[in-house]
C-alpha cells in the first residue's frame, strides 16, 4: 500500500525545485513590500519539507 507521504513529498519537492530554479534565474525578483527573493526562501522550505516527507515514508516502510 502506498503511503500519502510518498506523493505529497513528491510534489513539494517538485513544486519547491521549480520556485528555487525561478528565484534563482531571475533574482531581482522581490515581493512587493520587501527586499526578500520569496521565491528563493520559499523554494528551499518546500524542498526540505519535501524531503523530510520523502524520508519519513521511506523510513515507514
Amino acid at each position: 500500500m502506498w503511503d500519502l507521504r510518498t506523493p505529497s513529498g513528491l510534489f513539494f519537492l517538485a513544486v519547491g525545485l521549480i520556485l528555487c530554479a525561478v528565484g534563482a534565474i531571475n533574482p531581482a525578483t522581490r515581493a512587493p513590500l520587501t527586499n526578500v527573493n520569496i521565491d528563493l526562501y520559499v523554494g528551499v522550505s518546500m524542498v526540505l519539507f519535501g524531503g523530510v516527507l520523502l524520508w519519513l515514508a521511506r523510513r515507514h516502510s
